[in-house]
């Protein structure tokens, strides 16, 4: 059986474009200890590791490893680093993009470290303690502190164990950039492509859904993910009234709520009463109290939030009962709760560095929904551009820069010379604007490669 699996890893390697014939700049080092007496003390291993290493000793950085056995009982296929520590592969190990590649490979009969740079700590004892385990419990104690992700295996040879390991096989050919053709690259993420796909849900369902319960929603993500369209589907599903109004930084409790403005047609200066986007959707909700109401806000962190809503922020509470609080939303037209019949969509731009961050007490009031950049189908999108940026981003992104990915509506264009062209003016300079903030600055060269191969234009000129 062992010997199976390994022409299969190996077999694997090679269609993920691995080449262990050269002679020079090999892709890997084979190591194999199963004699009988590595099985017999459980100490038996195979696997590859960096290709710069020894063929036997202690040895540096990442490997894949796989423990087996005899006795027909589970194994143990690992991401290892080698009982030295890193040599080369330590900035590698600290990429996010590794530890969320391998943590959507294992399940609940896995492990995966929340820093693969750290080899200090030891594997939980979920792992260490497991019973299925216990036949190479001496193995798993001593490399307990380099194993960033490890799955138990029950059986090797099955569909599902060759599944396992052809996937942990397809990642470390992702960390040593095996793949130079598309074939190679097909085959890994035809290996990859049943642990990472994402259930595709009905976002303007959902969010119907959750507007009944919650009633006031923040859509937030970055820019082009369709955040206002969103919300005016949303709105549009339910049968509602719809008013809408975009928050910006002169935007005031008086263009919201209520104010007074200077009456321009009359030749004598003079002041008429002014009611905000808010009133007025409010307003509409209580003489209409049969009528589903939603007022939608967009760019709602643009604003001084504090000064815009003032006394209204209290009013927020999805779950209010009547209160004896009155609230003056203006003259003769007073409240204490808001009608059940009126809801709020508010959108924001998590890309917007330049604002404030929501305080704690608006987020208690509001449910915050994420929208997250995604393939459309469509004639018009180029999905090619759309994985090259998205791929980038889920390598060297960490989780609050993931924030900063562009949607999907930055990749709809007519014809390719358009698409270029947005590109050129639109995505390239978010980009550089990212990098010259000092973000993202591991994937600066996958970038500037990016734009190199499509435009012939380097992003540094």
């Amino acid at each position: 059986m062992i010997d199976g699996v390994i022409d299969f890893i190996v077999d694997c390697a090679v269609k993920f474009g691995a080449k262990p014939d050269l002679e020079f700049n090999k892709p890997y080092v084979f190591r194999k200890n199963v004699g009988t007496d590595a099985l017999k003390d459980n100490g038996a291993f195979f696997g590859f590791i960096h290709p710069e290493e020894e063929g036997s000793g202690p040895f540096h950085d990442f490997s894949l490893t796989i423990f087996p056995n005899d006795q027909n009982k589970p194994w143990l296929v690992c991401l290892g680093i080698g009982s030295s520590g890193f040599k080369n592969d330590y900035e590698l190990a600290t990429y996010p993009g590794l530890r969320r590649l391998f943590s959507k490979l294992i399940d609940e009969r896995g492990f995966c470290k929340s820093d693969f740079a750290d080899i200090e700590t030891s594997l939980p004892k979920s792992i260490t303690g497991i019973q299925d385990l216990q036949h190479i419990k001496n193995t798993i104690k001593t490399y307990t502190k380099v194993l960033p992700a490890c799955q138990i295996v029950d059986d090797p040879e099955s569909a599902k164990g060759k599944q396992i390991i052809a996937a942990f096989v397809a990642g470390y050919s992702k960390l040593r950039d095996w793949p130079t053709n598309n074939d190679h690259r097909k085959a890994v993420s035809e290996a990859l492509e049943s642990f990472l796909k994402t259930e595709t849900t009905d976002e303007s369902e959902e969010l119907k859904n959750l507007l009944k319960e919650r009633k006031y929603i923040v859509l937030q993500g970055p820019p082009g993910t369709g955040k206002t369209r969103t919300a005016k589907s949303v709105a549009d599903k339910i049968g509602a009234k719809t008013f809408f109004t975009q928050f910006h930084a002169e935007t005031s409790f008086s263009d919201f709520i209520f104010g007074i403005r200077p009456d321009t047609e009359n030749e004598e200066l003079r002041y008429k009463e002014n009611l905000g986007n808010f009133s007025e959707a409010l307003k509409y909700a209580v003489d209409h109290k049969y009528e589903n109401v939603i007022l939608i806000i967009d760019e709602i962190n643009r604003a001084n939030l504090s000064n815009v809503l003032g006394p209204i922020f209290y009013l927020f509470e999805h779950k209010m009962d009547i209160s004896n609080v009155e609230i003056e939303i203006a003259p003769n037209f007073k409240i204490n709760k808001l009608p059940d019949n009126f809801s709020v969509i508010a959108t924001m731009n998590t890309a917007d560095r330049s604002l404030a961050v929501v305080d704690f007490a608006l987020r208690r009031r509001f449910a915050w929904y994420t929208l997250k950049p995604k393939a459309i189908n469509s004639n018009q999108f180029f999905k090619e551009d759309f994985n090259r940026i998205q791929e980038i981003f889920d390598w060297y992104a960490t989780s609050t820069e993931l924030n900063l990915q562009p949607g999907q509506g930055y990749f709809i264009a007519n014809t390719d010379n358009e698409m270029k062209n947005r590109i050129r003016y639109e995505i390239l300079p978010l980009i550089k604007e990212y990098l010259q903030e000092g973000l993202l600055r591991n994937a600066k060269e996958e970038f500037n490669k990016y734009f190199y191969d499509r435009l012939k234009i380097s992003i540094f000129e």
